[in-house]
């Protein structure tokens, strides 16, 4: 059974996202549950992930190292995304302030090492990741 689409590709923030998520090596975009996710064979960003209740339409979602997510979600902007969240996932609300699109990438960076093949990491560190490039 297909699910419904649940976002919008003229949506500013998935468009700025797709630009960074699409930026590492070998990344596609997939839709899945509805929703955009981004994979180098395996997902390292969810875009619009909510709660619980709490749809958070305009968010990001991430896989950080485990000595980050604390501090993570001790930011308001940060919480814990239904269904990934207890897989270690953080999602960051991205209509609670303006977004920081050098932080996005930087948390995007950290996400993309944990899944990502050697091969991939090799071509990350040769030419730089996104998150080297000041936004």
């Amino acid at each position: 059974m297909a699910h419904l689409r649940m976002y919008d590709d003229a949506e500013p923030l998935l468009k700025r996202l797709r630009c960074l998520c699409l930026a590492f090596p070998e990344a596609v975009e997939k839709e899945t549950f509805g929703r955009p996710t981004f994979r180098c064979g395996k997902i390292f960003a969810y875009f619009g992930q909510g709660q619980k209740d709490q749809p958070r339409e305009a968010s990001v979602q991430v896989l950080p190292e485990a000595d980050e997510r604390a501090a993570l979600l001790a930011d308001k902007r940060f919480y814990v995304p239904s269904y990934i969240g207890p897989y270690g996932w953080v999602g960051l609300d991205l209509s609670v302030e303006r977004p920081d699109w050098q932080e996005i990438a930087e948390l995007l960076d950290s996400s993309y090492r944990r899944i990502a093949p050697a091969r991939c990491l090799a071509l990350l560190d040769r030419d730089g990741s996104p998150a080297d490039r000041r936004l």
